[in-house]
């Protein structure tokens, strides 16, 4: 990236919206605001009485809330890597399962097709059951309406998926004269991806402790609210204005612990892009499909043999001499 493109890129996450957590917290910030400018208000109107009260309190009161906001923010994090760490053994797994099948399975274009298509369904179908959706065009499309329709009205739709596939795999194995280690080979493939979708399952149905959550907000209430009584003898009617921009990371950091918790909900801040994903190893299982064989044999040299044949026996005369 060039440096003029980096100065933009700078501009555009400082001024940007989509992916702040500005736009969440913005009128939790202005309630504060005005609370401050409530006490600042009565400070004022009491003549002879002050509300202030020290401010040493707040200084060490603040840095234990943004340890304990920083240590959330890391665990929220690390839900959020693991899920997409996840999703990208998925996208290897489904990879291998679909060069295994095409590679070593029976020639037979009806049972390629099918077991190339319901590898492809199997992400869309994980992806639904995280988000607790029963529609998709996407899987319709692959799998045409009926088996859709069977498929969407399943118990738990990733299993009933790999199920299809161990099918498949099974009958190649039977009845259309697929290898044996193959078929072992693609059978644990197979299991990888129940192990993946297992492990996003975890991460969606186990969030941190409410417990966990609860205490620190009302830490942060707490704080926001006496904010003002500290500020209004030193800094008067710029207290608002201080007080709204305490508030402002405080709280914002407080929502990306929240939300980074849930990595697979579309609605999440900075959720994980699994339509994309899906898309991807969608588009890339069809295009092995279709592409068949798309290397030709390796060119023989003039010596009868390959070139990569002569290019190690080159090798290894450079590495005598």
């Amino acid at each position: 990236m060039r440096s003029r493109d980096k100065e933009l890129l700078f501009w555009v996450e400082v001024f940007g919206v989509q992916g702040s957590a500005v736009p969440l917290i913005l009128l939790r910030v202005l309630i504060f605001g005005a609370f401050a400018a409530l006490v600042t208000l009565i400070d004022d109107a009491a003549h002879g009485m002050s509300l202030h009260v020290g401010v040493g309190p707040h200084e060490v009161a603040g840095a234990a809330l943004g340890l304990l906001l920083v240590l959330r923010t890391n665990a929220g994090y690390d839900r959020w890597w693991e899920g997409r760490k996840l999703w990208g053994g998925i996208v290897n797994q489904t990879r291998n399962l679909g060069i295994q099948a095409l590679a070593y399975g029976p020639e037979d274009r009806e049972w390629r097709e099918q077991v190339i298509r319901w590898t492809a369904a199997l992400p869309h179908a994980i992806r639904l059951g995280l988000r607790d959706q029963r529609a998709s065009t996407s899987v319709t499309a692959l799998l045409g309406r009926e088996a859709a329709d069977h498929l969407f009205a399943s118990h738990h739709m990733s299993n009933a998926v790999c199920l299809r596939i161990g099918g498949l795999l099974r009958r190649a194995r039977e009845e259309m004269g697929m290898d044996g280690f193959a078929f072992t080979r693609a059978e644990e493939q197979r299991a990888v991806l129940i192990d993946h979708m297992g492990a996003c399952e975890r991460i969606r149905s186990s969030p941190l402790p409410v417990a966990y959550r609860i205490e620190i907000r009302r830490f942060i209430l707490f704080f926001l609210v006496t904010l003002p009584f500290a500020l209004v003898g030193e800094i008067h009617w710029l207290t608002p204005l201080v007080t709204m921009l305490v508030a402002a990371p405080i709280l914002a950091l407080d929502k990306i612990g929240t939300e980074l918790q849930f990595p697979f909900t579309a609605t999440s801040l900075n959720a994980l892009p699994l339509d994309q994903l899906c898309l991807k190893i969608e588009t890339d299982l069809l295009a092995m499909l279709d592409a068949g064989d798309p290397l030709p044999p390796a060119a023989p040299d003039r010596r009868g043999g390959s070139v990569a044949e002569g290019s190690r026996q080159a090798l290894g005369r450079a590495t005598a001499t």
